[in-house]
């Protein structure tokens, strides 16, 4: 596996370094604060063409692979990790998963308005007794003539109160357990759908998350994507990718962390001498880039995996597992390096740990991506 950017991906990435520093910079403070979603900033992201990396041209996207898409969130969450998760449910969760499984008069309806910014995406999949156990969700989809009726709540939803596009998992065959599951494309203007709150978060604040209802929906029978009751095939591919795509965020934020942490360590001065010169703080730097790197070679080859086999979850559950637990333990140690104004609201330092220990928990928690790749590893019989 080639580590080595293509001169492509590098014109990309610095175009989006451009754009994150200029536009989304100077209101990443305001959407921590003030629990703000920068509505404009994410539009610009769709006219420059960084929402729809991995869809076709013909579909306005940039018919790119995930490690493209990756790295717009990587330079995205270096500035604002909320924003980057936004980003990534919107383009990956919903957009690729949509623009993968819909078929060709569901893709025209649908993609080049999500690509294009022009209309903002998410997946509803998590409720209130069905988090980690995904697939014991409650949320039921009658089909009645040419509709669906859909009845459930949904939680944590990422996206959920400003989207415009949803992608939604409901029970169609109950007693077929995970096999009577189906996946629908629902409009925020259905009648019946509506945010019953939004919710407030320690960290990633700023990335609208909410919690839906869904009071008798009707879904016309030609927003089924796919199969009925064949969700859990769409719902389990696309949760590696979300997986190793979204792996991108603690990498954005451990080089943050790192490059704050070096540049304070040249400046700062004790004891008469730049504590870059104390080899304590010479420790904290070196582990600290250490975990980056180690982090970002399983983050590529598990992008690498998921563009060949989206089935196997081990890669995916293996880079965003260990790139999350590291983005926590370096933007702790950026600010013991940064002492009492690393613990200060006045640097971004605080925003970005806060931030970061979502990724232990999102896309299934630590604990669980553990457990999917130990049984992957002993195989049929012990799961």
């Amino acid at each position: 596996m080639d580590l080595r950017l293509t001169e492509e991906e590098r014109a990309l990435q610095e175009a989006v370094r451009t754009f994150v520093r200029k536009e989304l910079a100077p209101v990443a403070d305001r959407m921590d604060r003030e629990d703000h979603w920068p509505t404009e900033v994410f539009r610009r992201m769709g006219e420059q063409g960084f929402l729809g990396v991995t869809v076709p041209p013909e579909l306005d996207g940039a018919g790119a692979g995930y490690l493209t898409q990756a790295l717009v969130l990587e330079e995205v969450a270096r500035v604002s990790p909320a924003f980057a998760l936004s980003v990534g449910a919107h383009s990956n969760l919903c957009l690729d998963n949509l623009c993968r499984n819909a078929n060709e008069e569901q893709r025209k309806r649908y993609v080049p308005a999500l690509a294009t910014g022009k209309a903002t995406g998410a997946l509803a999949l998590t409720e209130p007794n069905a988090g980690s156990d995904a697939v014991s969700l409650q949320t039921r989809a009658e089909k009645k003539g040419d509709h669906y009726v859909l009845h459930g709540t949904k939680q944590f939803i990422t996206n959920g109160p400003v989207a415009d596009t949803l992608l939604v998992y409901a029970r169609t065959s109950p007693s077929k357990g995970s096999r009577g599951i189906s996946a629908f494309i629902v409009e925020k203007g259905y009648r019946g759908f509506s945010v019953s709150r939004k919710l407030d978060k320690m960290g990633m604040r700023g990335s609208p998350t909410g919690e839906l209802v869904f009071d008798g929906v009707e879904v016309p029978k030609e927003n089924l994507l796919g199969k009925e009751d064949h969700g859990v095939e769409i719902m389990m591919s696309g949760l590696n990718v979300e997986r190793a795509v979204l792996a991108a965020i603690p990498l954005g934020i451990m080089e943050e962390c790192l490059a704050l942490s070096v540049r304070y360590a040249q400046e700062r001065e004790q004891f008469h001498s730049k504590i870059g010169r104390f080899q304590l703080v010479q420790e904290k730097l070196a582990n600290m880039y250490m975990q980056l790197e180690a982090s970002r070679g399983l983050v590529h080859r598990a992008l690498d995996s998921v563009g060949h086999d989206k089935r196997t979850g081990r890669p995916a559950c293996a880079a965003l597992t260990y790139a999350s637990e590291a983005s926590t333990r370096v933007a702790l140690d950026a600010i013991q390096v940064h002492g009492g104004n690393g613990y200060m609201r006045d640097l971004p330092i605080e925003r970005l740990m806060r931030d970061a220990k979502l990724l232990e928990i999102g896309a299934g928690t630590s604990e669980i991506r553990r457990l999917v790749i130990a049984r992957e590893l002993l195989g049929p019989g012990f799961d």
